[in-house]
C-alpha cells in the first residue's frame, strides 16, 4: 500500500507560480510512474503530467507543456510539480497518483494510489 499526501497549493495571481509536492509513504515508493492530474469543478479529472520512476520518460499535456515541470526525488519518496505562468484556468483540486505498473500513462483509472489533493486557485 502507498499512501500519497501532496502540499504547497494556494492562491497565485495570474502568472505566478507554485511548486506542488507530493510526499509517498507506506511501502517502498513506487517502482513506477507518478502523475499529476487535476479536477476543476463540474469537470472531469483531467491529466497533467507524469514521469517514469528514473525520470527517462517524462509526459505532459498540451495545455500546461512548457509552463509545468514535473520531477521526483526517489531518496525522498517526493514527487514535485513544478508551475509556472500560471492561467487562470489552471485553477483547479491537483492530485499525484502512483501506478504499479511500469509504463508511463496519461489515463486516471491506470493509477492505482491517489492522494487527497491540494487546492491551485489562480486570480486574475
Amino acid at each position: 500500500q502507498v499512501q500519497l499526501v501532496e502540499s504547497g497549493g494556494g492562491l497565485v495571481q495570474a502568472g505566478g507560480s507554485l511548486r506542488l509536492s507530493c510526499r509517498a509513504s507506506g511501502r517502498t515508493f513506487s517502482n513506477g510512474p507518478m502523475g499529476w492530474f487535476r479536477q476543476a469543478p463540474g469537470q472531469e479529472r483531467e491529466f497533467v503530467a507524469a514521469n517514469s520512476r528514473t525520470g527517462g520518460s517524462t509526459i505532459y499535456a498540451d495545455s500546461v507543456k512548457g509552463r509545468f515541470t514535473i520531477s521526483r526525488d526517489n531518496a525522498k519518496n517526493t514527487v514535485y510539480l513544478q508551475m509556472n505562468s500560471l492561467k487562470p484556468e489552471d485553477s483547479a483540486v491537483y492530485y499525484c497518483a502512483a501506478r504499479s505498473l511500469r509504463l508511463v500513462t496519461t489515463t486516471p483509472n491506470d493509477y492505482d494510489y491517489w492522494g487527497q489533493g491540494t487546492q491551485v486557485t489562480v486570480s486574475s
